[in-house]
């Protein structure tokens, strides 16, 4: 199966980019051509439009190349350490409009030598309220709602990872205005498993904009989730649990198992920009049901963050419709410019400690980090972190570790 997804991918890669070829190709041979109803335009690659934007089609992309050195306090974790590179995201795919009114969007993963599908989706724009149907993220928490291009550090916050937000086949119903923003949506299981009965999701998130202007953004937000996993047997399947120093090449040292079969989730935001400087910080709560068989009861979980950062050369973080987009760097390195520089400083924690299971956990994390964007589209990053276990079979480890990212999107 695998291997046949894969075969499929191939050639659909090698069919978008003939069609990228030729479609370029054909551009530069009629570029003097007036009756040519092509337009390109450069956004990381080449987007293809017909002349009244009723036709949109581009080729999207991302590659993170990661190096992680860890030490993971194997006295008491009894894990080694860690000295290892992987492609943390190797996605490519496509996006475009069709009609004027219809968005889609479709990326395929190749990271770890596997292949996920992520993004597969069609948007309807043309109502009161846009109508989103196919495989998107869940409307929770401005950290998991901004894509990894354009997060602060090399990985979310634990509580995004530790609550299992991901993406979900479902449909979804969005208000989206300058100041605000209001959606939900219905769920069932992720396009990449197979089970039989693959559970329910609702998910919903509002966020506003108090204070919106070209150097000054406050915002918040609110959001919730409800899931159940549809298994008819005692026993549980979701699961809590969060890697160390927020590093997503070290091991989990709190983690519940499976243990839940069904939860409910809900979260706060908070986020203000002033010109350079901007904070960030959320917080959730979660309550697990747990079979009978499990014994746990009904344990609470939560978590929460706290993050700052500043651009030393004086870009700052780009703010629409709840969610953090593209920096524009005002002076490029390809132009002769520094490229933007970026400082930033995360406390984060995980508290997993409620229902004393034999592996639950609190875990801290101070992370420092410093990011170059060489242009709009080009990323190098380095973090220094350090995770501090309290309770469960790790009560005591320290766990510090350095990373570096080199990314390209396109």
């Amino acid at each position: 199966m695998t291997g046949g997804l894969f075969k499929m991918n191939r050639f659909l890669i090698a069919g978008v980019s003939a069609l990228a070829i030729l479609a370029t190709s054909a551009t530069m041979a009629h570029a003097e051509d007036d009756d040519l109803d092509l337009k390109v335009k450069w956004k990381g690659a080449p987007e293809f439009s017909s002349k009244d934007g009723s036709f949109k089609f581009k080729v999207r992309g991302r590659v993170m190349t990661d190096y992680v050195s860890a030490d993971q306090d194997q006295p008491i974790t009894g894990e080694p350490d860690v000295n290892a590179t992987e492609c943390r995201r190797c996605r490519l795919g496509v996006e475009g409009v069709v009609y004027t009114n219809i968005k889609y969007k479709f990326e395929v993963d190749f990271a770890d030598g596997e292949t996920d599908v992520t993004d597969a989706y069609l948007q309807y724009k043309s109502l009161p309220v846009g109508i989103t149907i196919g495989q998107f993220k869940t409307y929770n928490s401005l950290e998991e709602q901004t894509s990894s291009r354009y997060i602060t550090f090399m990985e979310r916050a634990a509580i995004t990872d530790a609550f299992d937000l991901q993406r979900q086949i479902g449909i979804g119903l969005s208000k989206k205005e300058e100041q605000w923003t209001a959606s939900a949506g219905l769920y069932s299981g992720n396009i990449n498993d197979d089970a039989h009965d693959e559970g329910s999701t609702f998910a919903a998130r509002v966020t506003v904009a108090p204070i919106l202007t070209d150097r000054k953004v406050v915002h918040l937000g609110a959001h919730v989730r409800q899931r159940d996993d549809g298994n008819p047997n005692e026993v549980g399947l979701y699961r809590y649990r969060q890697r160390a120093a927020d590093f997503h090449l070290t091991d989990r040292f709190v983690d519940t198992g499976e243990i839940a079969d069904a939860d409910n989730l809900w979260g706060l935001e908070f986020a203000a920009v002033l010109g350079s400087f901007s904070v960030q910080s959320e917080y959730m709560q979660l309550n697990a049901d747990t079979p009978t068989s499990v014994g746990l009861g009904s344990p609470t979980y939560d978590g929460w963050y706290v993050d700052a950062s500043w651009f030393i050369t004086g870009e700052m973080r780009n703010y629409d419709e709840g969610e953090f987009g593209r920096t524009k760097v005002l002076r490029p390195v390809n132009e002769g410019g520094p490229g933007a520089w970026q400082i930033a400083a995360r406390y984060d924690v995980i508290d997993l400690s409620d229902g004393g299971c034999a592996d639950c956990g609190e875990q801290n994390t101070w992370l420092i980090g410093l990011n170059w964007h060489l242009n709009n589209y080009t990323r190098l990053m380095l973090n220094v972190n350090q995770s501090e276990i309290d309770g469960g079979a790790n009560d005591g480890a320290q766990i510090t570790g350095v990373g570096m990212r080199a990314q390209v999107d396109w």
